[in-house]
């Protein structure tokens, strides 16, 4: 027997991945799957893991990276990425076929369970991705930092600023972060000024 459970077991596994990537309907990262999955005690840590990998080796859902290319999400549809790339998850043209002719195999309690916190956690994510802020370091003396708001995939903002330590990269990060709404009206406000 597999020291993670039976067959049956780790089918059903697979089986509500395949269902929690086909709710979300988007791409979606390990750690948001694995918070989701453990919160909602659908399985342990490993078992998740193994079966991630084992659907990415069979094809069922796959990686994509994070620059969203349309040849990169041709590619992952078409399952010809792998586990263990950074990036999102997402499910395969093979995997929702298979999805939809097993999905009544998935107890009708889970199905629920899913159906209900799914939505929220894809609003969380949405959010977490409607503002960002990170830093590249350039050299021991200039980092660069990369601001950006979105709505609803729509840029509203890309600001790039060269800066000179390390902490100056993290306080424009984290003010970004906390005080956006505020930076983007400034900003905006004084573009359109008459000069």
């Amino acid at each position: 027997m597999n020291p993670l459970g039976s067959s049956k077991e780790i089918v059903q596994n697979k089986l509500i991945i395949m269902y929690i990537l086909h709710k979300f309907n988007m791409p979606v990262s390990n750690g948001n799957i694995t918070g989701l999955v453990l919160e909602t005690r659908l399985m342990n840590y490993f078992m998740l893991q193994q079966c991630i990998n084992e659907l990415c080796e069979s094809s069922m859902i796959s990686v994509i990276n994070n620059d969203k290319s349309a040849e990169n999400m041709a590619e992952a549809r078409s399952g010809q990425s792998t586990a263990g790339s950074s990036g999102n998850y997402i499910l395969t043209e093979t995997g929702k076929k298979t999805l939809r002719y097993l999905m009544n195999t998935i107890s009708p309690v889970v199905r629920k369970q899913l159906d209900d916190i799914v939505p929220a956690v894809r609003r969380e994510i949405e959010e977490d991705l409607l503002i960002t802020a990170d830093y590249v370091p350039e050299s021991e003396n200039k980092y660069v930092v990369i601001c950006k708001m979105r709505e609803k995939g729509f840029p509203l903002i890309e600001l790039r600023a060269a800066v000179g330590t390390k902490k100056d990269a993290l306080d424009v990060c984290d003010n970004w972060k906390k005080h956006s709404a505020a930076i983007y009206a400034e900003i905006i406000e004084s573009l359109t000024k008459q000069r």
